[in-house]
């Protein structure tokens, strides 16, 4: 990788629905090899994906709560069955394997404090292999997703 690809992975982390013609006047390249260049980031899997940034609070899911996950056992059956398990909730729109403690962070978007109770009752309380869940309330995002630095 190269600077130009860098180039290229920085305009699009911020921009992803640059055409090809303006990416490519951007890192000062002719629209082929610009467009090979980012065919190429894709299928070595550095790009992984475009996707829309929603706002959360816009769609009904502004109450974000991230919930400390620590399992009774580190087996693989008990790792497997958990992570399989969270997958299947809509409601966490992210999850983290930690080294330590917790074992697991999750990233919840619900709509309120109702919601996210009924979320621990319904689901998340019955993890398989759950020991503690702790959860904490996000006041502000100061810095959502990201741009990874290049």
């Amino acid at each position: 990788m190269d600077a130009t690809d860098r180039a290229i992975l920085g305009l699009l982390q911020v921009e992803g629905r640059l055409s090809n013609l303006e990416l490519a006047e951007r890192v000062r390249l002719t629209p082929s090899p610009c467009l090979r260049r980012v065919r190429n980031l894709e299928e070595a899997g550095v790009i992984t994906g475009y996707r829309a940034v929603v706002d959360p609070a816009a769609v009904g899911r502004g109450f974000q709560v991230l919930a400390y996950v620590e399992l009774e056992g580190q087996d693989a059956e008990t790792v497997t069955a958990f992570e399989a398990a969270v997958m299947e909730i809509d409601d966490v729109v992210e999850c983290l394997r930690m080294f330590g403690r917790p074992d697991y962070v999750l990233r919840v978007a619900v709509p309120d404090m109702d919601s996210y109770s009924q979320l621990c009752l319904e689901k998340l309380g019955r993890l398989p292999g759950l020991d503690k869940l702790t959860s904490q309330i996000a006041m502000k995002a100061l810095k959502p997703g990201g741009v990874l630095p290049l």
